[in-house]
């Protein structure tokens, strides 16, 4: 059985340069796989288990799996042999034969050993319409045996809809292979039905599962494009930076009153700001505490950076802040220097994690409420707050002279009137147009023309007028007949 299973490997196995990138992994699986079918080796026991009613062939029992992993392959825990051979069944080189589910488990529970025609070495990708040929091909036969998952029974009628023009050409080639079917042993068509629901399991997961057979991007984007890695660096490291667009005004260095008063709000939105930290950081150098706050932001930054630089900048910030005789020490109690001294001797992104808990709730419940109360702070309000108010009162003073100057133009332009006086106007201007602005003074200064006869021989005013529209220095005069 291993020597024909190695005979279609090589037959059907793709060049590993043109393949997937997890090749390595799947060439370590099936030497495996390979040893575990081999009885002259010692390889796992297959059988044929005998049920009620019916024969089961070609089974071996998870427990066999499991104890051969952990003999053959020097593993002591057993929860690691049982997670060895889950990632082997996730691949679908073994299937439960009576689960969807693609897990080891360490009992009575039959699994049977994949074709190596459906391995995922071979590195074809099924499509839609091949999925669709099987699920209509379960429905036309055992029902008892090979009866549809619900999930399954939903991708079918999903499918049917997607392909309703070329559905009976679909339906005719699921016809044709269970007439093709149905000419085999009654033992080979229950092994091939098995495996080839388990080849389905792999690439059409349960909702749920995770899809082992896709492909990692950047695993390929390396494999095809070698000379592009340079270029592929530098673009992960522009997406690494901070993506947060920020306004001129938030970037100025004389924040707005609105984002003085946000730090007030809590301990979190005056770290999330970076002015308001510089600001923070400048307080506590005047009390000689400011290590607390740059210990917190050399944590934070550790937790960014590369798995290969942690260690020497966890040694650097053990050296700066926490080592006796460092030069920037910082206070900590002896519960959480133990803890942080543990965790140094195998330093990672998470070493200094209690530490900086502790200087966190020493900052937020006594420098940041000093903060809020001190000259510094509140001097930052003031300041936005003086510009604006003396800003409105400039506003309102220049208002009030331009109209007084514009009342005395008004006055000096009426008196050279033929008739002296001037009545405000109310409305818009002659031809419907508006007045010049805000600050324009429209008057209406009466014609010395006598109006129209009315209906009883009667002189009347005419309603007619100039309209004078001032605005600054500016004197229009309007006729309307």
């Amino acid at each position: 059985m291993a020597q024909g299973s190695g005979e279609q490997r090589a037959v059907g196995i793709a060049d590993p340069e043109e393949s997937s990138p997890n090749m390595i992994v799947y060439r370590k699986i099936e030497d495996i796989v390979t040893k575990m079918q081999d009885d002259k080796t010692g390889g796992v026991p297959i059988r044929t288990v005998k049920s009620f009613l019916s024969k089961i062939p070609s089974v071996v029992t998870g427990t066999d799996i499991v104890q051969w992993l952990m003999k053959n392959l020097s593993i002591e825990d057993p929860v690691e042999a049982i997670h060895l051979g889950s990632l082997i069944a996730a691949q679908g080189y073994i299937f439960p034969i009576s689960d969807h589910v693609l897990t080891m488990k360490d009992d009575g529970t039959f699994y049977r050993f994949q074709a190596p025609y459906f391995w995922p070495s071979n590195c074809w990708e099924p499509e839609n319409t091949d999925y669709a040929i099987y699920l209509c091909k379960r429905t036309m036969q055992n029902k008892a045996r090979l009866e549809l998952a619900d999930y399954e029974a939903e991708n079918l009628a999903r499918l049917q809809r997607a392909f309703a023009r070329k559905w009976e050409f679909i339906f005719m080639q699921a016809e044709a292979q269970v007439k093709i079917d149905r000419k085999k042993d009654k033992t080979e068509r229950k092994i091939l039905d098995s495996q080839e629901r388990a080849f389905w399991d792999v690439h059409r997961p349960v909702p749920g599962c995770v899809n082992t057979t896709e492909m990692d991007i950047r695993k390929c984007r390396r494999l095809k494009n070698p000379q592009k890695v340079k270029k592929i660096t530098f673009l992960n490291a522009q997406i690494d930076r901070h993506c947060l667009k920020m306004s001129k005004v938030a970037e100025s260095k004389e924040p707005s009153q609105q984002r003085v008063k946000r730090w007030g709000f809590s301990f979190d939105e005056i770290l999330k700001d970076q002015v308001g930290r510089d600001q923070f950081l400048r307080f506590l150098e005047s009390e000689f505490s400011s290590e607390n706050l740059r210990f917190w932001l050399a944590v934070q930054d550790l937790k960014k950076q590369p798995l290969q630089d942690v260690a020497k900048r966890v040694e650097e910030i053990w050296q700066e802040f926490l080592a006796p005789g460092a030069q920037s020490a910082i206070n900590l109690d002896s519960h959480s220097y133990e803890i942080t001294s543990q965790n140094v001797k195998d330093g990672g992104r998470y070493t200094f994690e209690d530490a900086q808990e502790h200087i966190y709730k020493l900052m937020k419940s006594d420098s940041y409420a000093r903060f809020l109360r001190s000259n510094a702070y509140q001097d930052l309000l003031l300041a936005k707050k003086k510009p604006e108010s003396e800003q409105g009162r400039r506003t309102s003073l220049e208002k009030f002279t331009r109209s007084v100057c514009c009342w005395r133009r008004v006055r000096m332009a009426a008196a050279f009137h033929p008739r002296g006086g001037f009545l405000p106007a109310v409305g818009k201007v002659a031809g419907g147009q508006a007045p010049h602005g805000p600050d324009a003074v429209l008057l209406t200064v009466p014609s010395t023309e006598q109006g129209p006869e009315d209906h009883q021989g009667r002189r009347r005013r005419s309603t007619s007028a100039e309209r004078v529209s001032l605005r600054g220095e500016l004197v229009t005069v309007k006729e309307k007949e």
